[in-house]
């Protein structure tokens, strides 16, 4: 067993190349290996902007053996009478490889048969990585690829070298104009030139002494190791910042930070511009104090110790003076138009060219905003603060800041809002609106926000439905799966208990002009949309499928609801007799399921037909357990509600015991499932039993 290391050396890559091509590339290794009977171990993948590499522990010297059984002619065609080879069999022997006396003889349904057993040639693994790799590295695949010089082969970028033992070994092969070796380059400017490598375990070590750090997460640690501690030296810390720290690791070797000063007179600005300007532009740190206040200060990882690093320092603070001052330009610019004025730009910006502009948005979600606001029955002011953030919620797109820097909306209404006198809970909504703007995100932190946010989206999510826009498992343009999570959450959350339906209604009925199908048909599949949605949370959190399904497929109409009934079921599931209390009830649902589809006459339970008093005993205990149970539910006490539906087992089992319910007496068999069927009615309001698994 030996270890295989394949480096492809490139001029430098685009950041966001580096890790998907590595999972490809280690993809394609592995899945070519396994194709052609290598055995071997696990993969691990190094990279930098200049090259990306492969190594495979525990590779075959050579392919596995390949055995196939060949069936010849029949036995009495083989061999004559007195046992010897015909030449049917000295045929069928040079075809398979094989000698006359390795020939077996097999039988079969239709009679005695020759056969053999042919060995494939057995070929050594740096034979066949000769052949492979060239198409290995062709088939990796980038979002955009280049030729150079007159070569017929493609990449992101040139390549320079390649790299490629097995072992001691070099695996010999052409891409391009490029001849595999068992050379490597060290760092482009701190250490040039062609670095030898024996065998792959002196890579990662050879590199390292070569100002080149391979190991992604080596270098990530070191990135935020270095610029942490700068910060603290400078009396701030850096803002957390994950995404940033992983696109720079993959614009460097070698990690080399340095510190760059811009002018106070910035800070007039608000922070989060000035962050997002050196962030996005020029892939700069941010320093804050203990206060979350920016600092006047900024760390920049370079790719290489300079000679003169004051000399770097100052082209740094000269390029990001120059975004910054543009970015005091936008954003006073800004803040001398009022923001009515950008509301009425909203109708030149489209929103969808079938659902019309995102001032027609703004406009929808005001109207269902103010349905929520009236439905979770929120005071005056609230209900005016919402109307008004709905209103100005879009604002901010047409900003001169926002336009420059897209992933400020809503943060710049904020901002804007709070500069133009708006109250608090306006400006707050209109930021907060968008969440959550990722899975496991932020929820809107006020109920005026809360509101806001799921007018949006469920507008969004009804006129793509209407449409015909629907998410499939390949494409989902318009995040409608992230913003329907989103609703549910936060209707969770806030304690939405208003009609789900009724506000997918309303909202369908907003599109009646542009929509695709009759609205009933887009108001059921946006509801079995969010069902699908409901249930995908659920078991994220935990819950087991069968208790998932058994209540939202009764009704998810009410959020928070749902989310109680599953908690409450799912504890009750945990009992150790719970096995016998389901089967109790599934036998009530079962049955009368079954008189469902036979068409039976249920209309009222006639007590002067009960014959044994397992049934007036059943009849009583559901009177009481009813009302108790219609009681609770009211006022979500779904545990309780749930324990007064557990105490029917017993009078459930002893009806069961006493009485045949399928009698030929059709008045006292009516009667007996009329009685079942107010039971199965009850247990519906909560879940359907049939569902859980015992």
């Amino acid at each position: 067993m030996d270890t295989l290391l394949i480096e492809i050396g490139t001029e430098e890559l685009p950041a966001g190349y580096i890790e998907p091509a590595l999972q490809a590339f280690s993809a394609l290794m592995t899945g070519q290996l396994t194709h052609a009977r290598i055995t071997h171990g696990a993969a691990i993948v190094y990279g930098t902007p200049r090259r990306l590499a492969v190594e495979i522990v525990d590779v075959a010297a050579a392919q596995t053996p390949l055995v196939t059984e060949l069936t010849g002619p029949p036995r009495k065609i083989g061999f004559d009478d007195a046992g010897k080879p015909t030449m049917a069999a000295v045929k069928f022997a040079e075809k398979a490889g094989v000698s006359i006396d390795d020939l077996r003889i097999k039988e079969t349904d239709k009679g005695s048969y020759l056969c053999a057993d042919k060995i494939e040639t057995i070929r050594p693994t740096r034979e066949i990585l000769s052949g492979i790799l060239p198409d290995v590295i062709a088939a990796i695949p980038f979002p955009k690829s280049m030729k150079w010089g007159e070569l017929n082969v493609t990449f992101a970028r040139p390549v320079r070298w390649i790299l490629a033992l097995l072992g001691n070994d070099v695996i010999p092969f052409v891409y391009g104009d490029v001849q595999s070796g068992n050379q490597t380059c060290g760092h482009r400017f701190m250490h040039p030139g062609k670095i030898r490598i024996n065998h792959p375990g002196e890579y990662i070590d050879a590199l390292r002494r070569a100002d080149v750090i391979a190991d992604l997460d080596e270098r990530r640690k070191h990135v935020a190791e270095e610029i942490s501690r700068t910060a603290k030296a400078l009396g701030g810390v850096i803002l957390p910042d994950a995404e940033l720290i992983d696109t720079v690791k993959n614009l460097i070797e070698f990690p080399v930070v340095s510190v760059g000063r811009f002018d106070d007179r910035f800070l007039e600005v608000p922070d989060e511009v000035l962050i997002t300007a050196m962030r996005e532009h020029q892939k700069y740190f941010a320093v804050v104090d203990d206060q979350r206040k920016l600092l006047p200060c900024f760390i920049v990882v370079n790719n290489t110790r300079a000679r003169d690093m004051a000399l770097v320092t100052t082209g740094h603070e000269r390029v990001i003076r120059a975004r910054l001052s543009d970015a005091n330009f936008f954003f006073k610019g800004d803040t001398a138009t009022p923001m009515e004025k950008w509301v009425e730009k909203l109708k030149k910006v489209l929103f969808q060219a079938q659902l019309g502009s995102v001032y027609d948005k703004c406009r929808r979600v005001q109207q269902l905003a103010e349905f929520i606001a009236d439905t979770t029955v929120l005071d005056g002011d609230l209900k005016a603060d919402v109307s008004r953030a709905a209103r100005l919620c879009k604002a901010d797109l047409v900003s001169q800041v926002v336009i420059e820097f897209p992933k400020l909306q809503g943060i710049m209404g904020r901002i804007y809002a709070t500069l133009a006198g708006e109250p608090d809970a306006v400006a707050t909504a209109i930021e907060e609106h968008y969440r959550p703007t990722y899975s496991g995100g932020p929820l809107p932190s006020s109920p005026t926000g809360a509101t806001l946010a799921v007018a949006d989206k469920i507008d969004s999510i009804c006129g793509c439905f209407s449409i015909g826009l629907a998410p499939t498992g390949a494409s989902d343009p318009y995040a409608l799966r992230r913003q329907g999570i989103g609703i549910l959450q936060i209707m969770n959350a806030y304690d939405f208990s208003f009609s789900l339906e009724a506000l997918i209604d309303r909202s369908v009925a907003a599109f009646a002009d542009v929509s695709t199908r009759p609205a009933e048909e887009t108001a059921g599949a946006v509801y079995g949309f969010l069902k699908g949605r409901m249930a995908h949370i659920l078991e994220e959190d935990g819950y087991s499928r069968d208790v998932i399904a058994s209540v939202t497929d009764i009704s998810i109409d009410h959020i928070p609801h749902v989310w109680k009934r599953v908690a409450a079921l799912e504890k009750l599931k945990a009992e150790t007799d719970f096995d016998l209390l389901a089967a109790a009830f599934k036998r009530v649902v079962n049955i009368i399921k079954k008189s469902d589809a036979e068409g039976a006459d249920l209309s009222g339970v006639d007590e002067s037909l009960f014959e044994h008093d397992s049934e007036s005993g059943l009849f009583s205990a559901f009177k009481t357990v009813n009302d108790r149970v219609q009681h609770r539910l009211s006022e979500g006490r779904f545990e309780e509600a749930l324990l007064d539906i557990a105490s029917l087992k017993n009078p459930v089992d002893a009806f069961f015991d006493g009485v045949m319910v399928m009698t030929d007496h059709i008045g006292r068999r009516n009667n007996r499932l009329a009685l079942l069927r107010k039971i199965a009615k009850m247990f519906e309001r909560f879940a359907d039993f049939s569902k859980i698994s015992t």
